[in-house]
């Protein structure tokens, strides 16, 4: 997990391909593809995910259902993601059962108690923001900022940290230098007349990804 972590917010499998492609195909080169489909049934982020679980396959990537653990099992994702209001990170560990050596679980944070609990828990990886002022999302938590994360990242250590919330294509280089380990970009991507050439840009400060 390194660079640029890519959200799917539509059903857009063009939009997939090009999130996770390699940088050397023309592609953003994404390490990660989240679905994120907010309001949409669970029949839409079924075939959404399945969609992409194709995608990313082929691409090498993981795969990460946002909220919905059902979904994530059902299309053999690499991972779910939880936030706040989501099922609780002790819950889906036990829903996994001898699954979970198969199943990445991400949860998003907002401050370093929230950091400490789901590292205590057994998160292999946090989301934390906004960075940055981001309407992104209706109601935000308050706006983290550069060493807000950079004290996430120290915190939190060895678990990987991804950054989110207005980041931009300038700002990614600061974020890089806080220690996170990725950066999540929506609408700076995905609203780009060229969502590929946006990803390359936003991952480019964290370098090429390592070999598997």
């Amino acid at each position: 997990m390194r660079g640029y972590y890519a959200i799917l917010d539509r059903d857009d499998p063009d939009l997939a391909r090009r999130l996770v492609a390699p940088v050397a195909a023309g592609g953003a080169g994404a390490t990660v593809l989240q679905v994120r489909l907010k309001p949409a049934s669970t029949r839409q982020v079924l075939a959404a995910a399945r969609r992409a679980r194709a995608i990313t396959r082929a691409a090498g990537a993981l795969l990460i259902v946002n909220d919905r653990l059902d979904v994530a099992l059902a299309v053999e994702a690499d991972g779910v993601h939880l936030g706040q209001d989501d099922l609780p990170l002790a819950d889906a560990l036990a829903a996994l059962g001898l699954q979970r050596a198969a199943m990445l679980v991400g949860v998003s944070t907002h401050d370093l108690a929230q950091v400490a609990a789901a590292v205590r828990g057994g998160a292999d990886y946090l989301g934390y923001g906004p960075v940055f002022a981001t309407a992104t999302k209706a109601d935000p938590d308050p706006v983290v900022g550069l060493d807000g994360l950079a004290r996430a990242v120290a915190a939190a250590a060895p678990v990987p940290v991804v950054a989110i919330g207005g980041i931009t294509l300038e700002r990614a280089a600061a974020v890089a230098a806080t220690g996170a380990a990725a950066a999540c970009a929506i609408s700076a991507v995905t609203a780009a007349a060229d969502p590929a050439a946006a990803g390359r840009a936003l991952g480019a400060p964290w370098g090429p990804a390592p070999p598997p």
